[in-house]
């Protein structure tokens, strides 16, 4: 288990977290799950919104954000500090509700698991028990979407987990005055961020997004949008096995098969 259960309440798994949050800081992670097939094609378009915080704003612009793709998405926002729950639920409306819980997720299985900037707290240890919980309540094909972003969601980074284990990382960053790419070695997921070594895969990775960025650093007269395709090209040319197209790379995101960047001893 990724914690001891609350206290007072045995079937609750996990810690209160500091439930930092704010307008719009999610946005990139909200944008990759609406393009997750899994979402697009789901027979019951149910997500969880994991530790939204101490406030439904994060929550509320998740259902907003995918009814735009899934008209009948529903939402559900799940806390363990009661305080929280019974805050979020005065906001509530239809396709979004507040419920109790923690890394054991009640009530009915959803398609997508959102989980960002939850286990930052907890050792790294904990990790793969956490994500081996988590996809344990998911729908045939579901998909958990868990990582970190910065307070103002301009630098961000999330793993895809599935039934079978870890599928892909992603890093998603805001190109205009970007000085470097690396800069989102600070908001790694738990299971990178003490990876960023020599040795470890994720430091390599890191090392050529930075090389390749200066290489390609003519390209900004034209658009830092121009100059990160170059960047994600010369990724896939040197051999990482880069997901996607221009049309997301042009985003600010860029992703990789989870098995390239993978810590060394890791076992699910």
């Amino acid at each position: 288990m990724p914690s001891t259960p609350a206290r007072g309440r045995s079937a609750t798994v996990g810690q209160v977290t500091r439930g930092t949050t704010g307008t719009n800081r999610l946005r990139r992670i909200d944008r990759w799950i609406a393009q997750l097939p899994t979402l697009r094609h789901a027979a019951i378009p149910l997500v969880v919104d994991l530790g939204y915080g101490e406030s439904a704003t994060t929550t509320l612009e998740l259902h907003e954000r995918l009814t735009r793709v899934r008209p009948q998405v529903r939402v559900v926002g799940i806390e363990i500090s009661p305080a929280r729950v019974a805050l979020a639920s005065l906001s509530e409306r239809p396709g979004v509700s507040f419920r109790l819980g923690g890394f054991e997720v009640p009530g009915e299985q959803p398609t997508v698991i959102r989980a960002l900037n939850v286990l930052r707290q907890y050792p790294e240890g904990d990790v793969v028990d956490a994500w081996r919980l988590l996809v344990s309540r998911l729908q045939s094909g579901g998909v958990l979407v868990e990582g970190t972003c910065n307070e103002v969601g301009r630098v961000a980074s999330w793993v895809d987990v599935a039934a079978a284990g870890p599928v892909s990382f992603t890093i998603s960053l805001r190109l205009a005055a970007l000085d470097r790419p690396s800069i989102v070695a600070e908001r790694l997921p738990k299971v990178l961020i003490h990876r960023n070594v020599e040795g470890e895969a994720i430091h390599r990775f890191l090392a050529d997004l930075d090389k390749f960025w200066a290489i390609h650093s003519p390209l900004s007269v034209y658009s830092p949008a121009q100059r990160w395709v170059a960047v994600a090209e010369s990724m896939r040319e040197m051999g990482w096995p880069v997901i996607g197209t221009k049309r997301r790379w042009r985003l600010g995101e860029l992703t990789v098969r989870w098995a390239a960047v993978a810590p060394q001893d890791f076992r699910w």
